[in-house]
């Protein structure tokens, strides 16, 4: 488990975005990055991922389907962490992983074993048990760091539906999670191990 006192987030300091905005403010500040990095954090075991058409396949039961379509997206993938090999910016992700696997984790580990393999983004699975003390209170949030300037506490519905974000740019908030999710990563395994083990040997998911 890991022994560190979990940074607190006071809405406050913060500035509600809602989604158009949120992917916007993104999206700039990302192009601006040069030798930099982000760090993300995803806790949440099912999202309403939209506009997705592997994601659509993966809810009309057509695994063989979602298998295509990430083989399709593989010169994409490479393409884009090309460009960012270029830049010198690499992404940083912490998955949180329960037992049993959700369909939707199954779904989202393929997706991300690709992005790890071909440079897109490294990965690493930390287990719910890794983050059990940290958790008796309350969830651990879904957060976006970038270049350890912006702080982005990713907003969803209950349902798991976006809903955009609180973005921060309060120092003090940005470096404490920052320096969290690293830790995280730290104690992470890579997802290619974990991948191997946990999620290849599991039959198609049944949404």
């Amino acid at each position: 488990m890991l022994d560190l006192n979990l940074p607190t987030i006071n809405l406050e300091l913060g500035e509600r975005l809602v989604t158009k905005d949120y992917h916007r403010d993104y999206r700039e500040r990302d192009a601006l990055i040069q030798h930099g990095s982000a760090w993300k954090l995803e806790r949440r075991q099912y999202f309403e991922e939209q506009n997705d058409p592997s994601r659509d396949a993966l809810t009309h039961g057509d695994w063989e389907e979602v298998l295509r379509l990430f083989a399709a997206d593989r010169d994409l993938v490479l393409a884009g962490a090309l460009r960012d090999k270029e830049r010198g910016f690499t992404f940083h992700r912490v998955r949180i992983v329960e037992q049993p696997i959700t369909p939707y984790v199954q779904w989202e580990l393929y997706w991300l074993r690709q992005h790890d393999e071909l440079g897109g983004s490294r990965v690493r699975i930390v287990t719910v048990d890794q983050v059990a003390d940290v958790e008796k209170m309350r969830q651990l949030p879904e957060l976006l760091i970038l270049d350890s300037q912006v702080l982005y506490n990713v907003v969803y519905s209950d349902s798991g539906v976006p809903m955009g974000s609180i973005r921060f740019t309060d120092q003090q908030h940005v470096q404490s999670w920052e320096q969290y999710i690293r830790s995280l990563f730290e104690i992470g395994e890579d997802i290619a191990p974990y991948f191997a083990r946990e999620i290849a040997p599991l039959p198609a998911p049944v949404p």
